[in-house]
Formats: structure tokens, sequence, C-alpha cells
């Protein structure tokens, strides 16, 4: 019952995500360590973080909505750094296509648990 949350699309997607994010930011340029690497793990792995809080927290509305928020910042700052590892070309274009609708269609799932928490409270 604790790890409920894990069974949620959304979240075993996010999880999917962090891990192919993890994978492939390995072969980044080692002077892109401490800002790009770093950035786009983090943000990647909040996603999944925040999911879990919030629904741990789905007894009390405003904090599950605040948590969902927060995760769905954390996608879209996952995006971001996408568009920076493909500028700056250090993934193939399909790794960041797969990245790019991955990370929209977490979008989509958030934003319609945003849209609906009474279905997860």
């Amino acid at each position: 019952m604790i790890n409920k949350f894990k069974e949620l699309k959304v979240y075993q997607l996010a999880f999917e995500q962090a891990n192919e994010i993890f994978s492939l930011s390995a072969a980044f340029p080692k002077e892109e360590l401490y800002s790009l690497t770093s950035q786009i793990r983090r943000s990647s792995r909040s996603v999944c973080a925040n999911l879990a809080e919030a629904y741990r927290k789905r007894r009390y509305p405003a904090h599950f909505s605040l948590k969902l928020t927060d995760s769905d910042s954390e996608n879209s700052e996952t995006s971001v750094w996408i568009d920076f590892a493909e500028a700056n070309k250090y993934l193939s274009a399909e790794s960041i296509n797969k990245l790019h609708e991955r990370n929209i269609e977490i979008g989509r799932l958030l934003g319609y648990m945003l849209l609906h928490p009474e279905k997860f409270l």
C-alpha cells in the first residue's frame, strides 16, 4: 500500500525517463558534469520524487496539488535541459525525439491529475 504510487502510469514513465537520461548523460562531455549533466539528472529524478510525495499527501488536496505542480515544474525543467543537449548535439536525433515525446506525455498525465485531483484523493 505504501508504494502504490509506483502503479501510476505517470510515475512509471517518469522513472523510465530519469533512468534513460542517467544512462544517456554519461556520455556528455566532462565539462558539463556540474551543469547540464547534474541538472538534467536532478530535475528528471525530481519528477518521480515529487509524485511520490504528492501521493503520500493525497488526503490533503492542497498539498497534493502543490506537489503535483512541483513535479510538473521539474518535468518542464527537464525539457529545457533536453533542449540544451540537443543544441549542443550531445545526443542523437532519435534519443532527443524519444525524450521529448516521453516528456510531453508525462506533462499531459500530470496535467490530467491537476485538473482532476478528486480521482486520486
